[in-house]
């Protein structure tokens, strides 16, 4: 049996489909080219898109428009924003006024920290929480526009006074920060942190692309196959038990991962308070200062109290149906004291990890509980219930979490405390 061979129209309108992006003016064309271009080639080969819409749409024809009402094919309108204004970032809609950057304060001369960071915290609002322990007062950069508010010790007595388990000291202290702040947004970041560059060293803005994070959409029950630890420059992060960078400083991560993957569900993850950002509104009591090692130091492999408030919020967050999301945006950090000595100090805790991790894990919190505080209230009674008798840590991480679960619904709303 023999077929009718293509037309060359035929041939040309098949051609033209492919490059349909290319032309400005459709109208030329008969009616009837027009229709089948539009139903038979465009529609069917599946390449219509907003640009190629609006050339039909252009062309002013009856029929075709009459089509496009028929099939209920919708115009997308996009809002017009502005690019840039002084109480609007440059991303997202969310407004300056909405940020609070907050800063844990643990060496006294912050004025190389403040310089690097001028050009992108000057239009937000800065919480510098200094660490109580800290002696020698505060030197930060004169001159520069920085909307500042600074908290010391007194501060921290007189909202938190001496009736709770919790030390706001070394990196704890920036939870105090978490406390008073009263914006929607928090971003937080280290003293010893300066602005990291992309594959191409161009400096990148991590507020930016933290509020990004924060705006879009994430995919707890999808996960995105992307990212390799095994590969090199790459390497797994703290909490796992595999290598370890203070020790073996060439294995640190020097790969640029360009990318934004959201933590699947029920997969724990340790929070660097390094650089992270978060919806106050709605995890805040989440972050809690809670498991604190009996040798705790003031350098950042010293401590465990982040890699606990991880695995809190993340419980949390997978309980109330929320997204967590790790990569972008990086810092670059200035590692601080000795690595063999932060080991020792830390490996009480690297320890205390083999049953926490299964144990958060395992975690499933009654539907009774709706917000981010009675989550960490049920978690802070299993803890004192089940992990409290194999080691007192635990006991008094269950007690801490407790009182910031009461701390927060105190002072954590309504007017500021100080």
């Amino acid at each position: 049996m023999r077929t009718q061979p293509p037309s060359l129209l035929s041939l040309a309108v098949d051609a033209s489909v492919l490059h349909l992006s290319h032309f400005s003016d459709l109208s030329p064309l008969p009616d009837h080219i027009l229709l089948d271009l539009f139903l038979k080639r465009t529609l069917r080969a599946g390449k219509l898109n907003e640009k190629i819409l609006k050339l039909f749409l252009a062309t002013g024809k009856e029929e075709v428009l009459s089509l496009i009402q028929t099939l209920n094919i919708q115009h997308i309108l996009t809002p017009v924003l502005p690019t840039k204004s002084p109480k609007m970032s440059v991303v997202n809609n969310i407004e300056d006024g909405e940020i609070d950057i907050v800063i844990g304060a643990l060496h006294s001369d912050l004025r190389p920290f403040m310089s690097a960071w001028k050009s992108i915290f000057s239009r937000y609002h800065l919480i510098i929480v200094k660490d109580p322990d800290l002696k020698d007062d505060l030197q930060i950069t004169e001159g520069l526009s920085f909307k500042i508010d600074i908290y010391t010790k007194s501060h921290i007595d007189k909202v938190v006074g001496s009736s709770t388990s919790i030390a706001f000291s070394g990196y704890s202290c920036k939870y105090f920060g978490f406390l008073v702040s009263r914006k929607k947004y928090i971003v937080s970041i280290d003293d010893d942190c300066v602005p990291a560059k992309d594959a191409d060293s161009i400096l990148i803005d991590p507020v930016a692309q933290h509020l990004r994070n924060l705006a879009t959409p994430a995919t707890p029950f999808f996960f995105n196959t992307l990212y390799d630890p095994y590969r090199n420059g790459a390497d797994f992060v703290r909490g796992l038990r595999c290598t370890n960078t203070s020790t073996e400083p060439e294995k640190r991560n020097s790969r640029y991962v360009d990318a934004v993957m959201t933590v699947p569900a029920r997969v724990m993850m340790p929070i660097s308070g390094i650089n992270i950002a978060f919806n106050r509104e709605v995890v805040g009591p989440a972050l809690c200062p809670a498991l604190r090692l009996t040798v705790e130091g003031k350098v950042r492999w010293e401590t465990m109290e982040d890699i606990w408030s991880g695995m809190c919020v993340k419980v949390v967050c997978d309980h109330l149906g929320l997204g967590v999301k790790s990569g972008l945006p990086y810092v670059w950090r200035n590692d601080r004291g000795d690595a063999i000595e932060s080991l020792k100090k830390e490996w009480e805790g690297v320890k205390l990890m083999e049953e926490v991790v299964p144990w958060f894990q395992s975690m499933v919190l009654s539907r009774t509980a709706t917000t981010a505080e009675d989550c960490v209230a049920e978690m802070a009674k299993r803890v004192k219930e089940q992990l409290g008798g194999s080691d007192p840590g635990f006991g008094r991480a269950a007690e801490a979490m407790m009182d910031w679960v009461e701390l927060w619904k105190k002072v954590g709303s309504g007017p500021s405390p100080v």
